[in-house]
């Protein structure tokens, strides 16, 4: 049966201009020896700096595995709820949102689904690990989708900078979550960036 494989990380750890810190690269190379032992057929990212850094960051412990941007990746919000739907801790969050911001950010959630939440024929080699370098949202989105969740269910979904989250996705059955938010790569003071101090164990 065909697998597809996708390891899902947040970029790095970044400074307040979007742009990877030493903190960040270093997280990112972590992740890089942590995958180096998959069969990475390819690692795509988001076209924003922060993500494109990481990208290519872990890609050197991945000899010869082509690094490609995907549109789809980029931060955005895939779903803005109705008041209904909004728990009481995200209140005020999306005010401002116009309907066409909230349309934009839906259509391009639904393409990120349509691109990567499916299996791949690739005829001979059933199976395919492809590496997601993007954002939180993004993240949260395909584990919602993945679960089959309502859509305001990404709220709170969480990942750390570097953070690891695999899915796998088999035809006639529902994808499976691997894990979810793994550091077990990063050191304990590089777990966990990228969460208000607030809320980090």
């Amino acid at each position: 049966m065909a697998t597809r494989h996708l390891y899902l990380a947040r970029h790095g750890a970044a400074d307040a201009f979007g742009k990877l810190t030493d903190v960040g690269h270093r997280q990112a190379s972590l992740l890089g020896e942590r995958l180096a032992g998959i069969p990475v057929d390819a690692v795509w990212h988001s076209p924003l700096p922060r993500a494109t850094a990481s990208a290519h960051e872990l890609a050197r412990h991945l000899p010869d595995v082509p690094v490609a941007e995907a549109a789809e990746l980029i931060d955005h919000v895939p779903y803005v709820p109705s008041a209904a739907e909004t728990p009481r801790s995200w209140a005020g969050f999306f005010d401002g949102y116009d309907e066409a911001e909230a349309a934009s950010g839906h259509r391009l959630a639904e393409a990120l689904v349509a691109r990567f939440a499916k299996v791949l024929d690739h005829g001979p080699r059933p199976d395919t690990h492809e590496v997601l370098v993007t954002h939180a949202y993004p993240i949260a989105w395909l584990v919602r989708h993945a679960l089959d969740a309502p859509p305001s269910r990404w709220l709170g979904l969480n990942s750390a900078n570097t953070a690891l989250t695999v899915i796998e996705y088999r035809d006639g059955l529902p994808p499976t979550i691997v894990m979810f938010n793994d550091m077990s790569h990063l050191p304990r003071g590089l777990r966990w960036t990228g969460f208000p101090d607030s809320v980090r164990p």
